[in-house]
């Protein structure tokens, strides 16, 4: 099987970018682009590498050219996947459809609970007993798209939101390469009614292994 090309989108210190780099994927990383000119993670990204570009869009004067500009660079490197990693910029359905079944996100919420910002205190909030986070593909619809994986974790006595969203993202850090990997692998399926099934792998020795349980 060809070896993927992914180009990842940041918007800040790209911790979720970091565990894929370090996750060593069967994939090239072709660039990692950013809408925040500062964004630490693209220091990261050249420090070991790896091509970097900014579409900044505060330079341009509305959202339709932000996303062409967008585009053109992404295409620019032909990815099979492209990566959401912390990248805050709400998409169109136009640049969505663009990259429909290959654009990929991972949301600190167990989806559906809590689309949109501020999950974790809104999930201290509402008095939930677990909480998580969710790989999924993007749709036109804020995220709705057909999920990957997820991931939980116990919301213990006294949390704050910072320590919840530690134990969170830690978990971000194991699922993501996990999903990534599948799609790489030619694993992921997604059905008529929007769900994903994980093939299994097929061993050197032609037994099939069934996909890890992803329990934290």
């Amino acid at each position: 099987m060809a070896e993927k090309t992914l180009v990842i989108l940041i918007s800040g210190r790209g911790s979720n970018m970091e565990a894929l780099l370090d996750a060593r994927l069967p994939a090239r990383v072709a660039a990692v682009v950013s809408n925040i000119p500062q964004a630490r993670g693209l220091g990261v990204a050249a420090r070991r590498g790896i091509a970097t570009a900014v579409v900044d869009h505060r330079a341009f004067p509305d959202r339709a050219a932000f996303e062409a500009a967008l585009a053109a660079e992404i295409d620019r490197h032909r990815p099979d996947l492209v990566v959401l990693a912390g990248f805050t910029r709400i998409l169109t359905p136009p640049f969505v459809e663009r990259y429909e079944g290959r654009i990929m996100n991972i949301h600190p919420s167990l989806l559906p609970a809590f689309p949109g910002l501020d999950t974790h205190r809104r999930a201290l909030e509402a008095g939930v007993r677990i909480h998580g986070c969710t790989v999924h593909f993007v749709t036109h619809a804020l995220d709705s798209g057909p999920i990957v994986v997820q991931a939980a974790v116990p919301v213990q006595a006294g949390d704050t939101e910072e320590r919840l969203a530690a134990r969170v993202l830690a978990q971000e850090h194991r699922i993501y390469p996990q999903a990534i990997r599948w799609f790489c692998e030619g694993r992921l399926r997604v059905g008529r009614d929007g769900a994903v099934a994980v093939d299994a792998a097929r061993a050197a020795d032609g037994a099939l292994t069934a996909p890890p349980l992803e329990a934290p």
